[in-house]
């Protein structure tokens, strides 16, 4: 029990990653809750609350149908999807561990090992939320009908990532700023509320207004999924390859961040918290 392991090739080595990302994302998963699967429903709970006030607030303000001609809680669950999964991994990845901290001195654990489980944990309890309320709701209210999945389904995907790029940055910035950090995550998720552009159509936004929500790649990638879902909506406004390249530019400046701060940060940095 006391023998390191040694990996013999490259293929050793991307199995013993693999297997301690598995078991880093399971237990991520399970500190929600001691059972799993009341952790998930706790997730599903809160995504279908989400839905349950944006819904209400519509209803409030006399809006009962859709802006898009299809059907009303897709329109509403499209926004909120995406909006959850990128909000939901910045936060995860943001506080996924700390660069200095001691866990990830014990190899074969390491930041990445930390970073990617996060990530995926998130990516796993979102997409179990989506397809758990989409399929209820197909059966037991209204069929659903998606003009193009791949396209839908790829929107998703491009939120997740985007939010484990904006992520990195917020985690490499931590330990510099460990008191300003969280706030300025908390900020950008909170900011998001509104200039995700999910509770309205990016078409009929005026040109006036648009540099509010142009600047953020989550309003381009919500708008594009909505045009993937319905046969009747074309977005003219908004462009998915904006937020590819932002996301990736992010993605860089994450590293970047990262590199530094675990070369330069020193233990004495957090004695006094």
């Amino acid at each position: 029990m006391f023998t390191q392991r040694q990996n013999r090739n490259l293929l050793e080595a991307t199995g013993t990653t693999l297997s301690l990302i598995y078991h880093q994302a399971v237990y991520n998963l399970r500190s929600t809750h001691q059972n799993a699967i009341i952790g998930i429903l706790l997730i599903i709970a809160q995504t279908l609350l989400f839905v349950s006030i944006f819904m209400l607030l519509y209803l409030l303000v006399g809006i009962r149908g859709s802006p898009i001609r299809g059907d009303f809680m897709l329109y509403l669950m499209s926004g909120i999807f995406l909006f959850m999964s990128h909000v939901r991994t910045v936060g995860a990845v943001s506080s996924s561990h700390s660069p200095g901290g001691g866990l990830v001195k014990h190899a074969p654990l390491n930041p990445a090992v930390l970073i990617a489980a996060s990530a995926l944990s998130t990516l796993y309890g979102q997409s179990i939320s989506a397809i758990v309320i989409l399929g209820v709701y197909h059966i037991a209210v209204n069929p659903i009908s998606i003009y193009f999945f791949p396209g839908a389904l790829a929107m998703f995907l491009l939120a997740w990532f985007g939010g484990v790029c904006v992520g990195l940055v917020f985690l490499g910035l931590r330990p510099w700023i460990p008191k300003i950090a969280p706030l300025l995550t908390m900020a950008y998720q909170r900011v998001n509320m509104i200039a995700s552009g999910k509770m309205f159509v990016a078409n009929t936004v005026p040109n006036i207004m648009l540099p509010w929500f142009a600047w953020n790649p989550l309003f381009h990638l919500i708008d594009q999924a909505r045009g993937f879902l319905f046969v009747n909506y074309t977005p003219q406004k908004t462009d998915y390859h904006y937020a590819i390249w932002v996301f990736i530019g992010l993605l860089m400046l994450g590293l970047l961040i990262n590199f530094t701060t675990r070369k330069y940060e020193s233990v004495s940095w957090t004695a006094a918290q």
